[in-house]
């Protein structure tokens, strides 16, 4: 698995021109599933990202994670995560798990941040979204499972 995580004061899912999410402080998490994967890389990869250490303390350090910190977190489910450019002009997308084994884990990490106390929100899987962010910062990481 792989994610894109920023750090955001707002952020919101459009899908037909109608929002279906949004949040205000917190993080925008862009998560790709591979062939493969498990329920624990979703584990793993949930509580990495809410333990992450990329708030403000008082002295201005980055040294909160959103549970220390509080926020909410919205989950879009983005395949291209794992395109592979390397060779030609196209994307190989081989890397991407089918939506048959992609959905259930892509529940199954956004359950695991719930069972955190976290408020998630969700894009709606394998729908063409517009996501709107203001990156706070700007923090950006990505994290890939070991």
């Amino acid at each position: 698995m792989i994610a894109v995580v920023q750090r955001v004061t707002q952020s919101s899912v459009t899908v037909d021109k109608k929002v279906i999410a949004s949040i205000g402080p917190g993080l925008l998490v862009l998560l790709g599933i591979k062939k493969g994967d498990q329920t624990k890389q979703a584990s793993w990869l949930a509580d990495k990202i809410v333990n992450l250490r990329i708030f403000r303390d008082a002295q201005g350090k980055l040294n909160k994670s959103i549970l220390d910190n509080g926020g909410e977190i919205l989950v879009v489910s983005q395949f291209t995560l794992l395109g592979d450019c390397r060779k030609g002009r196209r994307p190989s997308y081989f890397l991407a798990a089918e939506p048959q084994e992609a959905i259930p884990l892509y529940q199954h990490f956004n359950d695991r941040l719930r069972s955190q106390n976290i408020l998630v929100r969700e894009g709606i899987f394998g729908a063409m979204m517009d996501v709107a962010l203001i990156n706070d910062g700007p923090v950006t990481l990505i994290v890939e499972t070991p």
